[in-house]
């Protein structure tokens, strides 16, 4: 919770009525995604102190997917950003693995997430006309 309310603090940080605090670190000027959209995305997931627990850069291979099949944290700030956009999103444990964690991932029950999410392109579904952001004035 104090590593939340830090990052919230950040005067480049934006935070959404659920709790996911988002950082876009490079913006975008592709289309944003719609709920029932298909995104190819890059990811870096780490727990609070630093440990990576996922990573398509590792990979390197970008990652396809269902917006609708995604965690509600990623899902919600995947649908702020446009395509081209980098961001860092800072997850609540209630939108992310919640109170089980991930244990085979090594995500302990009620872990924050950080995870910075690279929205490489918008498949299918997205948002021919842009809309603004307060964000994209930055």
């Amino acid at each position: 919770a104090e590593m939340l309310a830090a990052a919230a603090a950040d005067e480049k940080s934006e935070t959404t009525a659920s709790g996911v605090v988002m950082k876009v670190l490079e913006a975008g000027v592709g289309p944003y995604p719609a709920a029932n959209s298909t995104v190819e995305l890059h990811y870096q997931a780490l727990l609070a102190d630093g440990t990576v627990f996922d990573s398509s850069y590792a990979r390197r291979d970008s990652t396809k997917l269902p917006l609708d099949g995604t965690m509600l944290g990623v899902r919600e700030g995947l649908l702020a950003m446009r395509e081209g956009s980098t961001a860092m999103l800072m997850i609540p444990s209630d939108l992310g693995f919640g109170a089980r964690g991930a244990p085979q991932a090594g995500v302990p029950g009620g872990a924050t997430l950080i995870i910075r999410v690279e929205l490489v392109k918008v498949l299918e579904g997205g948002f021919a006309v842009y809309h603004r952001r307060q964000w994209d004035e930055r």
